[in-house]
């Protein structure tokens, strides 16, 4: 029977080698090299390191020896329950050292791509369902406009691309976040993927949250007690969050030619997720490139990659693409870019009303007492200096610097026209010729 995590259905564990959908060679080989590289001996801990049940490992083993690359050691481990151990032959060496210069991977076996696809179906980033409240509550930190949330909710719910934009410091990058954190669901991560005998690297602990692990006890009965198949992890939906950094070759397949090993791309490592693309328009490569890069995944749900051979082949795009930029669209995009973004959604600054909202409670959170004299100087003499537009993170920032300012001098955590004059001397530089 399928287990579920958050309704999403889990990858039923192989019950056979022929089950894992990999070549028995391949299989061998990753057996072989793991027990070369990591001294395990018996079936049990064998099984945790390829990610397999026990009587499938078994059966692995078993092929391995009816080969003479592996043979019983004829000890029986007291503190394995009495397992048997094994041991490479001297054949078993050989090969082991020939199978790592084609490939240094070891350890879980892949799943294979064409099962992973079948996997990322179950678990699509189009299939979840966000209400009003779930969304609500992940922002419940930021004071958000109605209207906002009226144009974002639709948007997260069909898990389509969105483009933010809008003036900098107006916390896109905290909405990206909160739109991250309405999720909260789980899918299955697979550790590896493999496609025309190449291993690719998925699981990655920086962008991946493992839930859960699905172990075998060898102390159990039914010895095939697993929950789901290993080779998957058990994770929170992931999010990758690019910058500045970003660059197109990020989005390829990423080929270590020592160890002569893949890892996935970005893109790949957030399936089933979010990808943020913050602060387009700050990257080396010219925003309409790097969207059109994202063009045909958008659009057909599928990607292209590439191996080292040039061989090319297609890979499930299933991520909800945030692009948050402090442009205006039509500045750095042509239509037919723009026609493919499905929303677009200006995040603006606060009006004078949510402003004076936003400073009190940022001043509640921190314990410093509101002052009438200095919210009057404020508003009625710094702002028209900046024709009064007002940024959400000006609240947070000018109360970090008064309680800077009181730390320094001594004295309890205030406000006065004194101090907002002084914290607002930081917050704009005064335009000036500097004598080099």
């Amino acid at each position: 029977m399928n287990m579920m995590a958050s309704g999403v259905l889990a990858p039923v564990p192989p019950k056979s080698l022929s089950e894992t959908g990999i070549s028995l060679v391949m299989m061998r080989d990753l057996l072989l090299k793991t027990m070369f590289r990591t001294n395990l001996d018996t079936c049990s801990a064998i099984s945790r390191a390829i990610a397999l049940t026990i009587p499938v490992t078994q059966e692995l083993v078993d092929l391995a020896r009816s080969q003479r690359l592996l043979e019983a050691t004829g000890t029986l481990h007291a503190n394995s329950g009495g397992e048997m151990g094994y041991q490479l032959t001297d054949a078993g060496k050989a090969r082991a050292l020939d199978a790592l210069a084609q490939s240094e991977y070891y350890g879980a076996m892949p799943v294979p791509l064409a099962a992973y696809r079948e996997q990322i179906k179950r678990q699509s980033i189009r299939n979840i369902q966000i209400t009003r409240e779930q969304l609500t509550n992940a922002m419940g930190h930021l004071i958000l406009p109605k209207e906002l949330m009226d144009h974002l909710g639709p948007a997260v719910g069909s898990g389509r691309s969105i483009l933010m934009y809008g003036p900098p410091g107006n916390g896109k990058s905290s909405i990206s976040n909160g739109i991250r954190d309405a999720l909260g669901d789980r899918i299955y991560i697979p550790r590896a993927i493999e496609y025309a005998g190449q291993v690719i690297t998925v699981f990655d602990p920086i962008v991946h949250t493992a839930a859960a692990e699905s172990v075998d006890d060898p102390t159990s009965l039914r010895r095939s007690g697993n929950r789901f198949d290993n080779r998957y992890v058990l994770s929170v939906r992931p999010t990758v969050i690019t910058g500045g950094e970003l660059s197109l070759d990020m989005l390829d397949l990423t080929y270590n030619p020592t160890a002569r090993t893949y890892t996935a791309p970005l893109q790949l490592k957030s399936s089933g997720g979010v990808f943020i693309v913050d602060d387009l328009g700050r990257q080396a490569e010219p925003p309409q490139k790097l969207v059109n890069r994202w063009i045909v995944p958008l659009e057909e749900s599928r990607d292209i990659l590439s191996l080292q051979s040039g061989e090319k082949f297609e890979v499930p795009f299933d991520t909800l693409v945030i692009f948050s930029t402090n442009f205006h669209p039509n500045e750095i995009f042509d239509k037919a870019a723009l026609r493919r973004i499905f929303f677009k959604i200006k995040i603006d600054g606060p009006s004078q009303q949510d402003f004076l909202k936003i400073f009190a409670m940022v001043a509640r959170k921190k314990g410093v007492p509101l002052d009438e004299r200095a919210m009057l100087h404020l508003m009625k003499v710094k702002y028209p200096t900046i024709a009064n537009v007002y940024a959400n993170y000006q609240p947070v920032f000018l109360i970090d610097q008064i309680i800077a300012i009181c730390n320094f001098e001594g004295m309890p955590h205030q406000m006065s026209p004194e101090l907002i004059d002084r914290a607002w001397a930081n917050m704009f530089v005064r335009d000036e010729a500097i004598a080099h």
